[in-house]
């Protein structure tokens, strides 16, 4: 596939699901990086702002198979990934698959359930495949969890542990819309209280599953010089040796921003990084996998914040 093609991709993409959701076009880019990268995303954001809606208009918009799981405190693992029922016809235990069983898991508010059923997606989101009853199951290469959740400060909901954060590529923080865009939200959607629903605005399907393995597989013909190594693993590295952090980002994550650097290059017509890319990914991608140092509590600093000091400070390739 050349790269004119992933780049009107990206253009059809945005005139799609602009049809239904105003503005987010950041949180659109960062989902498209993602499928390209084989990751996942967590969108965070306080209710209304239009989160599942944008999934729903993402998923509908590329023709894939769409599944989605309202995590409740009562939710269970088996809710999620399906059980093993016994058949009296058969004489034998058949599997009744649960929502994962697709190519786009939404996680809707993923906050709101309990860890045990939280922990469920560690090994889908990692692996692709799920155990159930000591049996693997196959999810795809074309699985991709997005997750929501409100702000952790809200009452009801449960902070996602680092093993659970460490698994999504991006973390998307998804505010309150400008004024211009809350007047274009109103004027569009304000004739009714509902949510809108994809089918009334016409969304038609821009790829497949085909046309977007075939765009991964340009992705990883990007080139990554060894200067653009260097500055990634430099700049992961300061946010391990940072005081103003308890702790820091994995070698995990300097090998996601790689993969995701060379997806942005990809959807911006190149066919190589440049330290512009990783710039542009880095607050996303490395936010939610550091911790906060007490102090820095204290003193009222930001993980996103100290991230983008850190690619202030360190030098990046000419």
């Amino acid at each position: 596939m050349d790269l004119q093609t992933i780049s009107n991709l990206r253009a059809s993409l945005h005139e799609q699901v602009g049809r239904i959701v105003v503005g987010q076009a950041e949180a659109l880019d960062l989902m498209l990086v993602s499928l390209l990268s084989q990751g996942h995303v967590l969108l965070e954001g306080p209710p209304g702002t239009a989160k599942t809606l944008l999934v729903r208009a993402f998923a509908a918009s590329l023709s894939l198979d769409f599944g989605r799981v309202q995590f409740t405190p009562d939710l269970m693992p088996g809710d999620v990934l399906g059980t093993n029922l016994f058949n009296f016809q058969k004489n034998e235990f058949q599997l009744t698959k649960g929502p994962i069983f697709t190519q786009l898991l939404l996680a809707d508010e993923i906050n709101r359930t309990p860890p045990k059923t939280q922990a469920c997606l560690l090994q889908a989101m990692q692996e692709r495949l799920v155990s159930i009853d000591g049996t693997d199951h196959d999810l795809g290469t074309g699985f991709m969890v997005i997750a929501t959740q409100n702000p952790i400060e809200q009452e009801g909901t449960y902070p996602l542990p680092e093993a659970q954060l460490d698994r999504f590529l991006f973390k998307v923080i998804v505010d309150y819309p400008s004024r211009e865009d809350e007047l274009n939200i109103v004027m569009r959607h304000g004739h009714s209280s509902s949510s809108p629903s994809i089918a009334d605005y016409g969304l038609q399907p821009i790829a497949d599953l085909g046309l977007i393995m075939a765009a991964r597989e340009a992705v990883g013909q990007v080139r990554l010089s060894e200067d653009i190594v260097a500055y990634i693993v430099d700049v992961v590295r300061a946010t391990r040796e940072s005081p103003a952090l308890y702790s820091g980002a994995s070698p995990r994550a300097a090998t996601m921003l790689a993969t995701a650097a060379r997806a942005h290059a990809t959807l911006q017509g190149r066919d190589f990084v440049l330290p512009d890319d990783v710039k542009a990914l880095a607050t996303a991608s490395l936010g939610h996998r550091v911790l906060l140092a007490p102090a820095s509590e204290l003193e009222g600093l930001t993980a996103r914040g100290l991230i983008q000091q850190i690619i202030a400070q360190v030098p990046a390739p000419r």
